[in-house]
């Protein structure tokens, strides 16, 4: 079983962000520790043994640790042992100060990913970030002295040209770090959030196409030389250190999630609750269900979300899984977005950036990301 943790609560919202947060001076720990509790009692626990647990939000390093300290007990009492299940904490570089990682390294937490960015201080200011570039270093050096050496970078690339953000100087300061795992984000924009009101005023121009795809190539060919192997569209890692909790996801193995719009899948259908944090809450003290609604997949679906998901990573799809009328595959291989090898399938680089239509291409229809 693999488990999520949504905790929502932040100190305000980045410029691009849509997720279902909470804005809060003060973290509410002690009433989100009852609602997962009681969520969990509604819910007949969380069946265990556990292989993954991942905290993620919102900014889940706001909570406080005796909070979190709690939660983690509570969720894993089902599993004799953390000893080699991997427990993933989302954290911003503000948020890691020696006390902070050492309680967490001693609740459980055995990898970090750290919303860094970017290590252009004009480009946090621009995100709503509240670090500088100089903390995410910091950050990483305290993790590793309290024994958390499993380190996630974030980076989102893709910027308006308006930013003069240099790329590759950010990807040469991630590698100079050597965390275990990067993820990269292209920016989108989403409705309701800073960034499409800007962009609707004048203010700043869309992100490019052009801008986006090269320097997601870019990224490849640096982080490729420094080590890094990507093993999913968005995700590269050395020595192995991939997210066994993502992988979950990509595979289509079954997940549970606690929290407010916390997800869970078990193979056949997908439920999702309540998103607002003062909604979930009420629902929970009130003895309702948290889950807002829920979804049976049927055959074609999970076919779809077969080829897609798994296309989305460096494995690919067994050739077997495309048992439509289709296109020459060669035609795509030769246009190097696709390769075919070992009666597999599966998506380069340049593939990855066209994943959409390919997707459409290979199953007469598809899904979009």
């Amino acid at each position: 079983m693999h488990l999520y943790l949504h905790v929502p609560f932040c100190l305000r919202r980045c410029s691009y962000c849509d997720f279902s947060i909470a804005i809060r001076k003060r973290i509410p720990g002690r009433e989100y520790v009852e609602a997962i509790r009681q969520e969990m009692e509604m819910t007949g626990g969380v069946a265990g043994p556990l292989e993954t647990i991942y905290f993620g939000g919102g900014t889940p390093s706001l909570l406080p640790c005796d909070a979190f300290a709690t939660v983690l007990c509570d969720v894993s009492r089902s599993t004799p042992s953390l000893d080699g299940v991997e427990v993933t904490l989302e954290a911003n570089p503000e948020d890691v100060t020696p006390d902070h990682a050492a309680a967490w390294r001693k609740g459980g937490v055995n990898r970090i990913s750290l919303g860094a960015q970017s290590f252009d201080d004009r480009v946090l200011q621009w995100m709503h970030r509240v670090h500088d570039a100089a903390r995410i270093g910091e950050a990483v050096r305290i993790l590793r002295a309290a024994g958390i050496r499993n380190i996630s970078l974030d980076l989102i690339f893709g910027l308006p040209s308006e930013l003069n953000r240099n790329w590759a100087r950010d990807l040469d300061a991630v590698c100079a770090i050597e965390p275990a795992h990067v993820s990269l984000y292209g920016l989108t924009v989403e409705e309701r959030t800073p960034l499409a009101r800007w962009i609707s005023r004048g203010a700043i121009t869309p992100p490019d196409e052009a801008r986006y795809a090269e320097e997601y190539l870019v990224a490849h060919g640096r982080l490729g030389a420094a080590g890094y192997e990507f093993y999913e569209i968005s995700n590269a890692a050395r020595d192995g250190r991939r997210s066994r909790h993502n992988s979950a996801y990509w595979s289509g193995r079954a997940y549970r999630g606690l929290g407010p719009a916390a997800h869970s899948f078990d193979g056949r259908a997908r439920r999702w609750n309540i998103a607002a944090w003062e909604a979930y809450r009420r629902a929970i003290a009130a003895g309702r269900s948290p889950v807002e609604s829920e979804e049976v997949l049927t055959e074609e679906q999970r076919w779809l979300e077969q080829v897609y998901l798994g296309l989305r990573t460096i494995e690919g799809i067994p050739g077997t899984a495309l048992y439509r009328p289709l296109p020459p595959i060669t035609a795509l291989v030769g246009r190097r977005w696709l390769v075919e090898e070992g009666g597999r399938v599966r998506c380069t680089p340049e593939g990855w950036l066209r994943l959409d239509s390919l997707v459409r291409d290979l199953t007469g229809g598809g899904v979009t990301a």
